[in-house]
């Protein structure tokens, strides 16, 4: 009883000073002080640059000081001009609205005038070390993967770059077929051969890993000694892709004058196609399932299979005989039947480690796919036997750098399977490697 009668008591209970109301309250005013303040000092930049808004109408372009009208069509949206984030509002010529000039904006129409003034002072081939050559070049080494821009920003880009006359960089191509050789080695093993396939050899499959085929007398009897081709053994190449671009492009005699020349699972080279794509071939690629799909396997009739291969004259074919397990035997008759019609034609089996690496180096380079086309296989093969390579034919795209529709081959306009290849991918790294020097994309029509 004596200490609670001598307990000691707070003369401030019951009151709240400096407590959490009054702190809270002190917060509060605070914070909408501050508020208050960025909106104003925002609102003078905002009134500021609303200054400098250019008003767009039809193909003019003139200063404008005028009240300020937005669009609710929605918030600004954030864009890639390749290098920096910028915004961007949407802009209907039709409705009075203006377009925020924004710095990143501006130095991408700073870029565009760069280029339209090459375009308009063209007369013809600008030199390839050229200065607007390499402010051209960089624009497209500046995008470092495919989707940090619109299709349509990538075709202007390529477009501009047509009006520089390539030449080959002898460093950048050096350097690219010396990790080639580091990791594919096609001089060695391109295909299958005695050599690098011995007998007694269990080859394991491309994809169907876990299969293994014991290399047996018979087998071993149908590959080569050794590689037919050597390393950079042919000064010019040219690889043909079936894309619908290379439709009336006139580029069969060029394509004709080179020293090797590599195609695609038989495409046709009669006289309907052969002034764009030419008729000279020595490599051809054959898939296995043209063979099953159109040639019922050969299993029945191979006169008409024997026939489609004479109009490649004497070239060679090769096939992905191990890629799996299915494609062996397929890949096996092919030789069988050239033997029967005492065909002198080289009969080649991708060797499937080669292709295996191929795939890998690829995966580095950005190409992610569950299968390499068969003409990213040829171009990296290229690479290694050429001195210089020439592509035609390739694209990926529905449009053509103009915006103009092309059928997805020259001669058919049959799409792939979905999400087997990486196409855009592919076409993507060959724009790059020619903005490099190291090989030659041709798009437009020869000369």
């Amino acid at each position: 009883m004596l200490r609670r009668r001598m307990a000691y008591s707070d003369p401030s209970s019951g009151k709240d000073i400096l407590g959490n109301r009054s702190l809270c309250f002190i917060f509060i005013c605070a914070f909408g002080l501050v508020t208050l303040l960025q909106q104003i000092l925002y609102g003078k930049n905002y009134i500021k640059s609303a200054q400098q808004f250019s008003r767009l109408k039809g193909d003019e372009t003139g200063n404008w000081t005028g009240p300020v009208n937005f669009s609710d069509d929605g918030p600004l949206k954030p864009a890639r001009n390749g290098r920096k984030r910028c915004f961007r509002q949407n802009f209907h010529p039709d409705s009075q609205i203006s377009v925020i000039v924004t710095p990143c904006l501006a130095d991408i129409k700073k870029k565009k005038k760069r280029s339209q003034r090459y375009l308009e002072n063209y007369d013809g081939s600008f030199e390839y070390n050229s200065t607007a050559c390499r402010e051209l070049r960089q624009e497209i080494m500046d995008i470092k993967v495919l989707t940090m821009v619109k299709t349509s920003e990538l075709f202007e880009r390529w477009r501009n770059l047509q009006v520089c006359r390539w030449e080959q960089n002898k460093e950048e191509t050096s350097n690219f077929k010396m990790s080639l050789s580091r990791c594919c080695n096609a001089p060695s093993f391109l295909f299958t051969t005695k050599r690098n396939t011995p007998a007694g050899t269990k080859l394991r499959y491309e994809v169907d890993t876990s299969g293994i085929l014991p290399i047996t007398t018979e087998v071993f009897k149908m590959f080569p000694d050794d590689m037919p081709y050597s390393k950079s053994q042919y000064k010019k190449c040219a690889v043909i892709g079936n894309g619908g671009i290379i439709k009336n492009s006139k580029c069969g005699k060029e394509i004709d004058s080179a020293d090797f020349v590599f195609r695609c699972n038989i495409p046709p080279i009669n006289e309907k196609y052969s002034a764009d794509v030419g008729t000279k071939t020595d490599l051809v690629t054959i898939n296995p399932s043209i063979i099953t799909e159109r040639f019922q396997k050969l299993e029945k009739w191979r006169r008409p299979f024997y026939e489609v291969l004479q109009n490649y004259e004497n070239s060679s074919v090769v096939l992905p005989a191990f890629y799996n397990t299915r494609n062996t035997d397929v890949s096996f008759r092919v030789k069988y039947m050239l033997d029967d019609f005492d065909s002198q034609r080289g009969v080649f089996f991708f060797h499937p480690q080669y292709l295996l690496n191929v795939q890998r180096f690829w995966a580095v380079q950005g190409v992610r796919a569950k299968r390499l086309s068969s003409g990213l296989m040829l171009v990296t093969a290229a690479l290694e036997m050429c001195e210089e390579v020439h592509l035609y034919g390739f694209w990926a795209f529905p449009m053509n750098p103009s915006g103009i529709f092309i059928t997805h081959h020259y001669y058919d306009n049959v799409k792939p399977r979905p999400g087997f290849h990486a196409m855009p991918h592919e076409i993507f790294n060959f724009i790059h490697m020619h903005s490099r020097g190291i090989i030659n994309v041709h798009t437009g029509q020869c000369t």
